[in-house]
């Protein structure tokens, strides 16, 4: 699963903010279509874009239209089960309520959170999901 900013830098062509084994994982999950996106980043990403912190390669429809065609990419809904999920994550998970929907999806659907994010990489090393640090070669 990737967290919202490794999704647009995937997208973006900004691969040189990750580890190049990490593009290459990302790459061969997409090779057998198990790259997930959480339904979460689309509104996460949206709402970055409308507050001008980030600004894309084209328009916020035509990105997310061409990103959710991605090859080996799958949206991931946010079902009752995730929703529910985020609301009852175990220790000190994150504030921020669009990582808690990623972190609960991962919980739910058994993956891993591709991600920068120290909080989730905390998180994740207190072994309540399974995290991949998208900087460090492993």
């Amino acid at each position: 699963m990737l967290d919202t900013h490794v999704w647009i830098w995937m997208l973006e062509g900004v691969e040189s903010e990750l580890s190049a084994a990490t593009v290459s994982v990302i790459e061969d999950a997409g090779g057998r279509a198990q790259v997930v996106v959480s339904a979460i980043s689309v509104w996460e990403l949206a709402m970055l874009e409308a507050k001008g912190r980030i600004t894309l390669s084209r328009s916020i429809d035509e990105w997310v239209r061409a990103a959710l065609t991605a090859p080996g990419l799958r949206l991931v809904d946010l079902a009752p089960e995730i929703s529910l999920e985020s609301t009852r994550l175990p220790g000190t998970p994150h504030g921020d309520p669009a990582d808690r929907m990623i972190i609960a999806a991962a919980r739910v659907l058994g993956g891993t959170i591709i991600t920068c994010d120290d909080q989730i990489l905390s998180y994740g090393a207190e072994g309540h999901v399974r995290v991949r640090n998208g900087r460090q070669v492993p």
